[in-house]
């Protein structure tokens, strides 16, 4: 049985990751600017064209579908393209690849503000240790959640619906494996906040915010972009915006319309 649920996961999975119909209107990112902009332990945010890439964007109410981590730079060094970014896959599993496999593409970069060199190698070795991991794709209820592109599922429950099923869903959600990247260093992505008020000697009422780890099974692509603890790069004006170098085009001028004489309303005279 386990031989028959992995084989009907697996066309399952692959029937998810086909391109879905449709036009994607987002402005593609500058391959050559996203490589000469992105730093190991930077998250690259994905605006995906496939079947699950539209109900995932429908469950969070967001634009991102993917999220995959920079790992080392991505500039080529001896012509070939460096395999710099980890990402999970739901058929290929946690897999490093090139920038290519986002070529035309929406991205966004979003940068961790604050950390040292040693603690963004420990994210990124985290994330190397575990390529090779495969997504246990005879969990047929962990990738039906998927088949509808719009669930009919109320919207407190969305975000929940993507941990549904075998308890390990961080090989279908990219995003769950990078937050357990930054989690291994304790670096904050959304915390959950809980406000305490103390009493002590020198202030009479003093308030103090703890942060409580959200588990990784429920974060998903949007999170790194709304976190106050991200920063959100731009490959375009990282390399020097100058709006008055943009060449516009030239429109033919138009004629000028010619004042049509309009007649005054008649007032009528007063008897």
């Amino acid at each position: 049985m386990n031989a028959v649920a992995r084989w009907m996961g697996l066309r399952l999975g692959r029937y998810l990751t086909v391109t879905a119909n449709g036009i994607n209107t987002a402005w593609p990112m500058d391959p050559v600017r996203l490589a000469a902009c992105l730093r190991p332990g930077d998250v690259l945010l994905v605006e995906g064209v496939s079947r699950i890439s539209t109900a995932i964007k429908y469950l969070t109410q967001s634009t991102w579908s993917h999220a995959a981590l920079c790992v080392r730079s991505p500039v080529p060094a001896d012509g070939n393209e460096p395999q710099c970014m980890v990402e999970a896959d739901m058929v290929d599993g946690v897999r490093a690849v090139g920038l290519s496999m986002y070529q035309g593409l929406h991205c966004r970069i979003c940068r961790p503000v604050g950390m040292s060199a040693d603690e963004l190698q420990r994210v990124c070795d985290f994330a190397l240790q575990r390529l090779g991991e495969q997504y246990d794709l005879k969990n047929i209820v962990d990738l039906a959640r998927y088949l509808l592109p719009q669930p009919p599922v109320p919207r407190h429950w969305r975000r929940r619906m993507l941990a549904l099923g075998s308890g390990d869903p961080t090989r279908a959600i990219c995003s769950t494996l990078i937050a357990q990247c930054f989690e291994s260093v304790r670096y904050p992505i959304l915390p959950l906040i809980e406000t305490v008020h103390l009493q002590d000697a020198q202030h009479a009422d003093s308030v103090r915010e703890i942060l409580h780890v959200r588990h990784y099974s429920l974060f998903v692509p949007r999170d790194f972009d709304v976190s106050p603890y991200f920063e959100v790069v731009k490959p375009t004006l990282a390399a020097g915006f100058d709006f008055h170098a943009l060449a516009w085009e030239r429109l033919a001028p138009q004629p000028e319309l010619e004042a049509t004489p309009t007649t005054p309303p008649r007032v009528p005279r007063s008897r």
